[in-house]
């Protein structure tokens, strides 16, 4: 699937790292294991790292500034671990660059995602872009703050429902 930046289709200007082999010039997201070798580089050259749903993401702490991306995976829909890392990102360690979603995520949580702090999603799944931009235009209401400083609509599914 090509990479979604709030609803629409956007030019993806990253390269993931290949295993075995060195890292390609440019914009490159690194594998958490590698992540050392991506820090040696140029500081000019824009790095990304990719981590797993049981990383802690205060492990990057000493990385951020120097990170770009971080790329956050969801194994299965079920697993909501990535959505926590996205919002620990944003709130606790203050993280200004991309979150992109990787994995397995649904369409439905195109919105969660978004209200957690993620920036871009590319995912595993075949449904065509339309639905998740149509998932991003539908779903609307919210019942908790987010890292978008956005007001919690709480009764606005009444007005939603028509009732």
């Amino acid at each position: 699937m090509p990479l979604l930046e709030n609803g629409h289709v956007t030019e993806d200007r990253w390269v993931q790292a290949t295993a075995g082999e060195a890292l390609p010039a440019g914009a490159v997201i690194v594998p958490l294991d590698r992540l050392e070798e991506g820090l040696a580089r140029p500081k000019d050259a824009p790095l990304g790292v990719a981590i797993g749903p049981d990383v802690d993401v205060a492990v990057l702490r000493a990385a951020l500034p120097r990170l770009a991306l971080v790329a956050v995976t969801f194994p299965t829909f079920r697993d909501g671990r990535a959505f926590t890392q996205a919002r620990a990102l944003r709130e606790h360690l203050s993280f200004t660059g991309e979150i992109r979603a990787t994995g397995t995520p649904l369409p439905d949580q195109y919105e969660f995602l978004l209200r957690c702090g993620v920036t871009t999603v590319q995912t595993d799944r075949a449904e065509d872009v339309a639905v998740w931009q149509q998932a991003h235009e539908i779903i609307s209401i919210a019942y908790q703050p987010s890292v978008l400083h956005e007001r919690a609509q709480g009764l606005g599914l009444r007005r939603f429902l028509g009732k």
